[in-house]
């Protein structure tokens, strides 16, 4: 199948054994892991400018660089090197679009995210992202 590989990640179980059988089944792929931080619809629009929502957005960040390290831990565990980029949105949003507008030939997605009220939502991301991509997704149970 693809060349290159998009792989969301959140760190979730569910996420790791996603990248694990993008790593395991497509030896020869580019992998890009993707973290999204995730923000609700209309919440910068709350903002007058960019200055006021700096602080908070920069832990975000900061948070999501350290889970999209774990991805690149696992793929070295895996004695892969991949890379990685952060994103914020809607996290069905973006990945759609980065598939939309990046080269990639596939989307490995795992079933659901987080635990709890998390998974609720984020479980509805793989569901969306597998409606509206332009490129075939696997989705790893």
């Amino acid at each position: 199948m693809g060349d290159r590989l998009l792989v969301p990640y959140d760190g979730s179980e569910p996420a790791t054994d996603a990248l694990e059988y993008a790593l395991e089944k497509f030896p020869d792929a580019d992998v890009v892991a993707l973290y999204v931080v995730p923000v609700p619809d209309g919440y910068w629009g709350a903002f007058p400018d960019s200055d006021a929502r700096g602080p908070d957005i920069d832990q975000a960040h900061d948070i999501g660089r350290n889970i999209i390290n774990e991805a690149s831990q696992v793929a070295a565990d895996h004695d892969r090197d991949i890379e990685t980029e952060i994103a914020t949105g809607k996290p069905d949003h973006e990945i759609v679009e980065l598939a939309e507008t990046g080269a990639y030939d596939t989307i490995v997605i795992g079933s659901h995210g987080r635990e709890g009220i998390s998974r609720i939502l984020l479980g509805s991301v793989a569901e969306n992202v597998v409606r509206r991509s332009p490129i075939p997704v696997i989705v790893v149970r």
